[in-house]
């Protein structure tokens, strides 16, 4: 008779036993000091090796040769209890032999001695089932029982035992067995079954049995029913999960706010009998995926997806804010909730769909608190009257599907091709900014060197003049860049105060310069920087804006990552000590990037430039005036020419 595979593959001892060295560890120091507990308590969620520990502990105790990893498997004793042919081994299911009298029917049989073995053994699986009042007949057998007694307590659900109960038992806590421990331990089973399993196909079991090997191990047996070469679209049919390419066009349809073509995928799934309440729980799932990419530094880390499934996640979380991930995922969760309890659970997800789809419908304060936020960021966008703004808000515009564009251009944006296509573009794009800050950083630690052998220290007035000068061209040059762009924009009707200091007078002829614009026959003059320095306030709000600075590059906000700002009238000043971040202040295409993040959290645009904190003049002794002083002092005549 065939054996199924987590019957035929449960460990001999404590050595094969996974993800549980806490317990193991432990339990091999008793055995080896010979410290046998006259009862033990075995907690933890389903398929975690509890009741495999138990039966390993009962043939340990009872080996007639044990080894260092427990029993040695070959004495009588060992393959009576593998065997189960052994009487002084008594496994007990409390979840059908729960009342007093089976308590009592134990108690009478506890006192006779074992037949063969040096224990005798009780493994009372499910504990927590029994009744109080067997609970109570228990208490002073578990308490003093016989010296050839040992009991062994197996439970998923600790919390229902008596507070009597726990405290007369050593306790050990089975942990959730991790993915990749799983995932291993899954290749080793389908090499002896001489199965072939993807990487893929084994992190996905791993991640479906949530901790249990028992469930893996179930779903592994399934799998090499329906195939021998096991991939991650066997596992999902085995499993009865969505497709990965139905689950991401479901999101995509769902961010691009497209009913349509989410409702027709979802009866479509409907159709293949998919189950509603796990789709909804896979979209939480998946929605949680996108929320730790945006919240954790390093969430390739946590997450178990292919390379290619967490290129698109990372795409599409580039779409959305960190409110709506989880308003998202909370109008999920209430319909989990209400599923079995009223409307069919199709009907439940549908409804979800729609209000995540125009949330307008939805008249809880989370939807109204997500509708207030995207009212207050379009306001400070449009109150900005700059032209940076106005091209920020169509390029936001471009990326949210309404309801109102035509369907086609929905559908054809939520193909898995397009979504290739968007994970294409952002890899190049990420890879640019890698470029970028990689070279730029080489030109730091080049110029760091050059500058750590220049020998001594030049003259302080030298210093501060060439300091003064770096400042006053930083300044001249985002002044010179304004005035092309500006320029560049002349023949646009909306016109700011910069652009109206710049017109050229009219009874002098304009110059041309090398940028190939008109200028004023009179320069403007660079501002006053020590009256700047002194003045300027400090800017609050700078963090929020390095935040908002990572949707258009996380590379220039982590340049910018330990700066500090400050306001002097229309001048934004950005103090910091790193050479990239100084050097990107001068780059127009990046301080665009900046105005922008500024314009969408205070609604004003501001000229940038450096800042440096005013320094009260200290008089520098001189080494020639104070050698003359000195001869002075010591009554020496000192003639000075």
């Amino acid at each position: 008779m065939y054996q199924v595979l987590y019957r035929k593959y449960r460990p001999k001892n404590f050595d094969d036993v996974v993800g549980q060295p806490q317990v193991t560890q432990t339990l091999k120091n008793q055995l080896k000091l010979n410290r046998i507990s006259h009862a033990y308590l075995f907690t933890g969620s389903r398929g975690t090796g509890k009741t495999t520990c138990a039966k390993i502990l009962a043939k340990a105790i009872n080996c007639l040769d044990p080894q260092s990893c427990g029993p040695c498997g070959e004495c009588e004793m060992c393959k009576a209890i593998e065997s189960e042919s052994c009487m002084d081994i008594v496994e007990m299911d409390a979840a059908s032999n729960r009342g007093i009298d089976d308590i009592r029917t134990l108690i009478e049989k506890v006192n006779f001695a074992p037949t063969k073995t040096r224990y005798r053994v009780y493994i009372i699986d499910e504990v927590h089932m029994l009744t109080n009042e067997a609970f109570n007949a228990l208490l002073k057998t578990l308490e003093e029982p016989p010296k050839h007694v040992v009991f062994i307590l197996a439970t998923t659900d600790v919390h229902k035992l008596l507070d009597t109960i726990t405290s007369r038992c050593q306790r050990f806590d089975f942990h959730r067995i991790k993915p990749q421990d799983v995932a291993k331990r899954i290749k080793y089973i389908c090499e002896q079954e001489k199965v072939t399993i993807t990487d893929e196909a084994a992190a996905l079991i791993s991640v479906i049995c949530d901790g249990g090997l028992r469930d893996a191990v179930s779903l592994l047996d399934r799998c090499i029913g329906l195939s021998g070469d096991i991939d991650a679209e066997i596992v999902r049919k085995s499993a009865g999960l969505v497709s990965k390419s139905n689950l991401i066009n479901l999101c995509n349809y769902t961010i691009n706010k497209n009913v349509t073509a989410a409702l027709e995928l979802i009866d479509q799934m409907y159709n293949e009998s998919k189950s509603m309440s796990r789709l909804c729980d896979e979209l939480i799932s998946y929605f949680r995926s996108l929320m730790l990419i945006k919240s954790v530094k390093n969430p390739r880390d946590l997450l178990i997806m292919s390379d290619k499934e967490f290129e698109a996640a990372l795409s599409q979380s580039d779409y959305l804010t960190l409110s709506e991930i989880i308003y998202y995922m909370d109008a999920l969760s209430r319909s989990k909730e209400r599923m079995g309890k009223g409307l069919n659970n199709r009907t439940e997800l549908e409804m979800a769909i729609v209000k995540l789809c125009s949330p307008q419908l939805d008249i809880t304060d989370d939807a109204v608190l997500s509708r207030i936020s995207a009212l207050e960021k379009a306001v400070k966008i449009l109150s900005a009257g700059s032209a940076q703004s106005a091209n920020f808000k169509q390029s936001v515009q471009s990326v949210q599907i309404t309801d109102s564009e035509d369907n086609a251009v929905c559908e054809e944006l939520s193909k898995p091709e397009a979504v290739a296509k968007n994970t294409a573009e952002l890899k190049q794009v990420k890879a640019a900014e890698f470029e970028t800050e990689k070279r730029e950083s080489a030109e730091f630690a080049a110029q760091t060197a050059y500058d750590k052998n220049l020998g001594a220290k030049r003259a302080e007035a030298e210093s501060l003049k060439a300091e003064t000068t770096d400042k006053t061209e930083a300044f001249e040059t985002i002044e010179k860049d304004e005035k092309a762009e500006l320029y560049e924009n002349r023949e646009k009707p909306e016109t700011d105060d910069k652009a109206e200091n710049l017109e050229s007078t009219p009874d002098k002829e304009p110059l041309v310069d090398s940028n190939g614009y008109k200028e004023d026959t009179k320069k403007k003059a660079v501002p006053d920087l020590d009256k700047m320095y002194y003045e300027a306030k400090p800017f609050d709000q700078w963090q929020e804006v390095i935040a908002n600075l990572k949707q258009y590059s996380r590379a220039i906000a982590a340049a910018f990552e330990d700066t500090n700002a400050y306001v002097y009238e229309d001048y934004l000043l950005i103090e910091t000590d790193q050479q990239i971040a100084y050097q990107l202040l001068k780059k127009s295409a990046q301080r665009d990037n900046i105005r922008k993040a500024v314009v969408e959290i205070t609604g004003k645009s501001y000229k940038l430039g450096p800042y440096k904190k005013p320094e009260q003049e200290v008089k520098k002794d001189n080494v020639l005036d104070n050698f003359i002083n000195n001869l002075k002092q010591s009554g020496i005549s000192v003639i000075e020419e």
